[in-house]
């Protein structure tokens, strides 16, 4: 057993080192650098830009990188880049998009762009001392921050307000000031932080420079200055809707019914039922983050703050709501979104821009839209498949592929075994079981 050591300086080391270093720590094979060597690119070029994306870059981990096509939203047809791992949610959003396609499409509009960050800062004077004149302050706070507004507000952006706020239930002598920005087409994490260590500086300049003022009164703390990835105010309102008779595409109107009053429980149970809720919820960004990772966007920020707004009342609730009115059955959302479609991986990784090419490159708010399409199409068919043929019969379909290269099939023992398993169902003790018994033959 090797001894437990720290290595100093390892982000030092150049990749070769690195490895050699893992090899010998973990005893890992002597071929692992030819094993990850191999999964890079051989253009140099495009090689060096994925390796700087990240810090002790040993090799590049591949994704499979697809479309969905039929995506009518707005009345545009559009083609979704996705980059997902899971087979069923590509075919899942191309099924959903499909389906609605012919049914209206999907409608989507966003309802703010609204992002926030606080600088947190104890100050032990007079609480109303320092609301009556943090007017003045701000004054100073949006001088000093013009530096990193001024281009911003060309767009139409910058720093749109801020509030002080006393929050002693906190921390004793606990103050927060929460400013509110529009970073425009950009996600704009840098710029807002930023301006708010800006922010936190110009405040303790402007404390220490009341010379009349009390000398505990002429400082402050400033705990942290950062970006809050709880973003309501930047959100998208999404949905879907047509006559219920048109659900099941039969003309029996009966079955049509059926199928909605029971696809509308379903959501009514997320809405009630954290187990079933966080499950529901999961659906929804399984088509939101194939959608953001394909455009190089933050898609841990996009699910934080998701599952939060599916908190916000204080009991975690699923994001979806479905009901039928005057004969129409309509499905929707709100989900908050804070993308960017400049800067970042999307202006450097290729395949990010050829993800935006797809899209026809979007602006922010384009894509805020259909990444609450992509939720909302993946969410329909979960539930739809849920509340009629199960889960596991198109999962499972969809997971073939897989089971079969995990078996290590021939390429004519994976033709022979779609075909097998086109209409039964699929699990793995049976793919195992009839590759045995295809080899016998």
């Amino acid at each position: 057993m090797k001894e437990n050591k720290t290595i100093s300086g390892f982000s030092k080391l150049n990749k070769t080192q690195k490895i050699s270093w893992l090899e010998q720590q973990l005893g890992l094979d002597q071929s692992t650098g030819g094993f990850l060597s191999s999964f890079e690119v051989q253009d140099d070029q495009l090689q060096s830009i994925i390796s700087d994306l990240s810090e002790n870059h040993l090799s590049n981990f591949h994704l499979p990188f697809g479309v969905a096509p039929n995506f009518l939203v707005n009345g545009k047809m559009k083609v979704f880049p996705l980059v997902t791992e899971e087979s069923s949610v590509v075919a899942a959003l191309a099924k959903a998009a499909g389906f609605w396609a012919s049914r209206g499409g999907f409608h989507a509009e966003v309802t703010g762009m609204e992002k926030r960050g606080q600088v947190h800062f104890l100050w032990t004077g007079d609480p109303e001392k320092l609301i009556r004149v943090f007017p003045v302050i701000q004054k100073k706070l949006l001088a000093d921050t013009f530096r990193f507004t001024r281009r911003m507000e060309r767009r139409g952006g910058g720093i749109m307000h801020m509030d002080l706020n006393y929050l002693p239930g906190i921390l004793p002598h606990y103050y927060q000031i929460d400013a509110a920005f529009n970073t425009c087409d950009a996600m704009g994490a840098n710029f807002i932080n930023s301006c708010l260590e800006q922010l936190g500086k110009s405040l303790c300049e402007f404390l220490s420079a009341q010379e009349t003022w009390p000398q505990e009164e002429r400082g402050c703390q400033v705990i942290m200055a950062i970006l809050s990835n709880y973003t309501p105010g930047s959100r998208v309102r999404v949905w879907v809707e047509c006559a219920v008779e048109d659900l099941t595409g039969d003309n029996d109107v009966q079955a049509s019914y059926e199928f909605a009053e029971k696809f509308i429980m379903a959501v009514h149970i997320a809405k009630h039922d954290v187990s079933r809720a966080v499950t529901h919820n999961k659906g929804i960004f399984n088509g939101v983050d194939a959608l953001a990772l394909a455009t190089g966007n933050d898609f841990r920020a996009i699910e934080a703050v998701g599952h939060a707004f599916a908190g916000r009342d204080g009991r975690y609730t699923g994001l979806s709501e479905a009901r039928i009115n005057g004969g129409q059955f309509v499905f929707s959302m709100e989900l908050p979104l804070s993308v960017g479609v400049v800067g970042g991986v999307t202006a450097i990784h290729p395949m990010t821009k050829l993800a935006m090419q797809i899209l026809e490159n979007p602006d922010a708010r384009e894509l805020m839209q259909y990444l609450a399409v992509a939720g909302l199409a993946s969410n329909w068919s979960a539930v739809r498949a849920l509340v009629t043929t199960g889960i596991q019969k198109g999962h499972m379909k969809m997971h073939l592929s897989n089971i079969l290269v995990v078996l290590q099939a021939t390429d004519e023992q994976k033709q022979a075994a779609r075909l097998y398993f086109h209409d039964r169902d699929v699990n793995f003790a049976d793919v195992e079981h009839y590759l045995k018994s295809y080899a016998g033959q």
